[in-house]
C-alpha cells in the first residue's frame, strides 16, 4: 500500500530546491538593478547578471547548494533501487532467495 504524504527527504528536497532557484533569481535581479544604477542598458545588465551571478550564487549559497546536490543524490539512489527491485521481480527473483542454490 502506498502513501500519498511525502516524506521528510522529499519534502526537504522541494523546499530547498526551491529556496535555492528563487535564491539565485534574486541574486540575479539584484546585481542587474546595481548595475542600472551606473546607467548600464537593461539587457546588458541582464546578461553580465547572469554570467557574474552563477559563481557568485555558488559562493552564497554554498549550504544550500551542499543540501540539494546530497538529496538529488540520495532520491537517484532510491528509484536505482526500486528500478532494480522491480527489475528482479519482473525476472521472478524473489527477495532473500539465493539464485545460485536451487
Amino acid at each position: 500500500m502506498t502513501s500519498n504524504v511525502m516524506p521528510v527527504a522529499e519534502h526537504n528536497l522541494a523546499r530547498d530546491l526551491t529556496l535555492y532557484t528563487v535564491g539565485r533569481i534574486a541574486l540575479i535581479a539584484v546585481v542587474t538593478v546595481l548595475l542600472m544604477l551606473f546607467e548600464v542598458p537593461l539587457l546588458v545588465a541582464v546578461a553580465v547578471a547572469v554570467v557574474v551571478g552563477f559563481p557568485l550564487g555558488l559562493l552564497v549559497f554554498r549550504g544550500l547548494n551542499h543540501r540539494v546536490t546530497a538529496a538529488l543524490a540520495e532520491r537517484g539512489e532510491d528509484r536505482m533501487n526500486t528500478r532494480e527491485r522491480l527489475r528482479a521481480e519482473l525476472r521472478g527473483d524473489q527477495p532473500g532467495r539465493d539464485t545460485d542454490a536451487g
